[in-house]
């Protein structure tokens, strides 16, 4: 039991727990959207959109979080207005500001003869050098992060099922976008300063995809990606510990890593025995996350 608690004694490991705790809860309320609505190519431009921002701020003397509030809200204002091009489409959108904004970065990055930007940290961040000042931003952002999820909720499932549906009910669509985008970019730069990029967007797309191969409703969804995250967290920093590799890193690479074995075990457990009546699905349905899959029995000639 020494090997499994033994890291967890040291302070800054512990700190680093909370804080990894803590980003696993804002990316489960924000990841399980980005998956079930297809988003992951967005939520990984806009992770690395946020690079201009930490450079100016860096390069300037500012607050390097509130340049990647900045550039991440860019970010989001320039996918929903290249969005409303009929001529192109959102990958594309997308993929032309991930480019932009990453080589923006490197740009102002070189004009420092000092390189003060530490693209390493950025990238992977510290999650061993969490402070408690962290651990208070990062259960403030939770806070903010459950209240839009709860009070957007309905909006968010329209949105998901079907846009011109939701726009028939009344629930504006385009807002519950706007707002959507909005809470990825919370969990983004929520997280980033503390964990890196790399470490938000492992845990803002694998476990709320590994809950969404087993789970049918979404609040499901999030609690099982609540789970695994903070499972993911705890895990890594042990295996960082008594490994020596790098903690944030190490914690991506085991989220990851579930979200395999999750895909592999759904065959297994999901099958039906010999004799017994099989369900099947009639259509495939993206939305099937969101309302259950629609099946048939099915005997056995």
């Amino acid at each position: 039991m020494q090997w499994l608690f033994g890291p967890f004694e040291v302070a800054f490991v512990r700190q680093a727990l909370w804080g990894g705790i803590l980003v696993s809860l804002i990316c489960a309320l924000a990841g399980t959207w980005v998956v079930l609505r297809g988003l992951a190519f967005l939520g990984d431009a806009m992770s690395h959109g946020m690079l201009p921002g930490v450079a100016l701020a860096s390069l300037l003397g500012g607050d390097i979080l509130l340049g990647a509030a900045l550039s991440a809200g860019a970010m989001a204002l320039g996918v929903t207005a290249l969005g409303r091009s009929p001529r192109l489409s959102q990958d594309t959108s997308i993929g032309l500001l991930f480019a932009g904004m990453l080589s923006l970065g490197v740009i102002v990055v070189s004009h420092s003869q000092s390189f003060a930007v530490d693209l390493t940290g950025f990238l992977f961040g510290d999650v061993l050098a969490v402070r408690p000042a962290d651990l208070i931003w990062l259960a403030a952002a939770l806070v903010v992060a459950a209240v839009v999820s709860v009070l957007g909720h309905r909006s968010f499932v329209a949105l998901a099922f079907d846009p011109r549906k939701a726009h028939t009910l009344g629930l504006r669509p385009g807002a519950a976008h706007a707002v959507l985008l909005g809470l990825v970019t919370l969990a983004i730069v929520a997280s980033f300063h503390v964990v890196g990029t790399l470490l938000v967007f492992a845990l803002l797309i694998a476990p709320p995809a590994a809950a969404a191969l087993w789970a049918r409703r979404i609040p499901t969804i999030m609690l099982g990606a609540a789970l695994l995250g903070v499972g993911s967290t705890a895990t890594g920093l042990i295996l960082s510990w008594h490994l020596g590799t790098a903690a944030g890193a190490t914690i991506a690479a085991v989220s990851v890593s579930l979200f395999f074995v999750s895909a592999a075990c759904v065959p297994v457990f999901t099958s039906a025995p010999a004799g017994l009546p099989r369900r099947r699905r009639t259509r495939s349905d993206p939305s099937s996350a969101l309302t259950g899959p629609r099946t048939e029995v099915e005997h056995p000639s």
